[in-house]
């Protein structure tokens, strides 16, 4: 079966072009730009494509068309496959489509979904339990975060954003669970959903479409997804789940059963939470509570979540994927938790289309309160490429609520500002879903922790 992606370049999309390349599939892509590490793996796997997009790539010898949520509507590759009728899918779709046979377990929410699909894939391989997955995020000791084979059982990362250009249903709809799970609901992605209602009702949705004789988790102590998944469906098991009893000694994180301490690699009240929902995902598929705290010790967690960069005797730096303002505070939280004798420097680039937005910015208040110093960056020329209107200073002063706030627009005065500072008994926190304009991070926490 020959199949060709548009927009090849994003998180899921190469990795399931990868696991089709992998189960004989002919597989062709295009993307107008692909970043690492997406860009390594294609590379790796022959075929990675020239930057651009070329309508002569559709041919009729193509059995689909693999769609990316990036790509516009306008694109000529989808314009050329509308005009020869040839199928065209989302990514959610065709993954659908490769698992109509298995039992689809779909973890969705604001926050927590990427660490809590790593947990469950992460202990079902280490009881060689035989399964496939789709996950965003990439997992230490994990080649390929797509696997499509002839398991019983598939584990999704689902995405509450619109599937495509052509398909605004939410990603997380698209995969049909079985057994699904909301970890916590706080509003985002303001180009897609201009309302938090609206953006509420997604989940909503999700928890109606789950299945008689399926399976509800939710996390009860997030109000939002409590509300939602405590509502009586007729024939649909409902389980809750809260935060992990756990405590922290000397820099060292523990779960708290019965008598024993069991320790564990991730840190953070989140974490805690996120362990407890993955805990009853696997319940689902016959792992014991007992099973489960064998295996969770070795879980490293994911890349860019509360990544230790580098560290010494009195500071370490850390890199977060946050970006939205309930993955900031948590985030921050967690930190701090962590190391309550240290002081905390949190600093947060502004890089997506809502975080740039005025009238999402509000969101963020108090979202760096549990630091002892706020820095936040961001990049006119991003507010500029983005089409959204300029932020000054003092607005982005008045959001967060807080007047201990530093805020730069150019990347190499915040560095320098970064290094300057006295990193005794301190810690630093990088957080963002960007690069930070292509900063060093390794470099620079090399300098502050030497």
């Amino acid at each position: 079966m020959a199949v060709h992606f548009i927009a090849i370049g994003g998180s899921l999309m190469h990795s399931l072009a990868i696991a089709l390349k992998k189960k004989g599939y002919q597989v062709t892509g295009s993307d107008d730009e692909i970043y690492e590490p997406s860009k390594a793996n294609l590379s790796n796997n022959g075929i990675l494509p020239e930057a651009g997009w070329d309508p002569s790539k559709i041919t009729e010898d193509l059995e689909a068309v693999i769609l990316g949520m990036h790509a516009r509507s306008d694109n000529p590759e989808l314009l050329r496959a509308r005009e020869m009728g040839i199928t065209i899918y989302s990514a959610p779709e065709f993954i659908y489509k490769q698992s109509k046979n298995k039992q689809r377990f779909v973890i969705a929410g604001s926050h927590g979904k990427s660490t809590i699909t790593s947990i469950v894939i992460h202990v079902l391989k280490y009881y060689n339990r035989k399964f496939d997955y789709a996950v965003g995020a990439h997992l230490p000791g994990f080649d390929n975060m797509v696997q499509l084979t002839d398991a019983p059982v598939i584990i999704i990362e689902g995405d509450e954003y619109p599937s495509s250009a052509i398909d605004n249903t939410p990603k997380i709809l698209n995969y049909h669970h079985h057994v699904g799970l909301i970890s916590g609901i706080a509003w985002d992605h303001i180009n897609a959903f201009p309302t938090e209602e609206e953006y509420v009702k997604q989940f909503d949705i999700f928890a109606d479409a789950t299945p008689k004789g399926g399976t509800l988790i939710y996390c009860e102590e997030d109000d939002m997804a409590d509300v939602i998944g405590s509502k009586n469906r007729e024939d649909v098991h409902r389980l809750e789940y809260k935060t992990h009893a756990f405590e922290i000694a000397n820099g060292k994180t523990y779960l708290l059963n019965e008598q024993k301490r069991i320790p564990v690699k991730v840190f953070g009240r989140h974490n805690m939470r996120n362990i407890s929902g993955a805990m009853k995902v696997l319940q689902k598929i016959g792992i014991t509570k007992e099973d489960f705290y064998l295996a969770i010790p070795g879980f490293k967690g994911t890349d860019m979540r509360l990544q230790l960069l580098t560290q010494n005797d009195t500071s370490a730096v850390f890199k977060d994927f946050a970006h939205a303002p309930s993955k900031v505070l948590a985030a921050t939280i967690a930190v701090k938790e962590q190391y309550p004798d240290r002081d905390l420097i949190a600093c947060l680039e502004l890089h997506t289309f809502s975080s740039l937005n005025k009238d999402f910015l509000p969101t963020y208040k108090g979202g760096l309160r549990y630091a002892s110093q706020g820095v936040v960056y961001y990049n006119p020329k991003t507010v500029e490429h983005k089409k959204l209107d300029p932020i000054s200073e003092q607005e982005i002063k008045k959001a967060f609520g807080g007047h201990n706030l530093f805020v730069f627009t150019k990347m190499e005065e915040m560095r320098n500002w970064l290094i300057k500072n006295s990193w005794e008994n301190k810690n630093l926190l990088l957080m963002s879903s960007g690069t930070f304009d292509n900063m060093d991070l390794g470099d620079l926490s090399r300098k502050i922790t030497s």
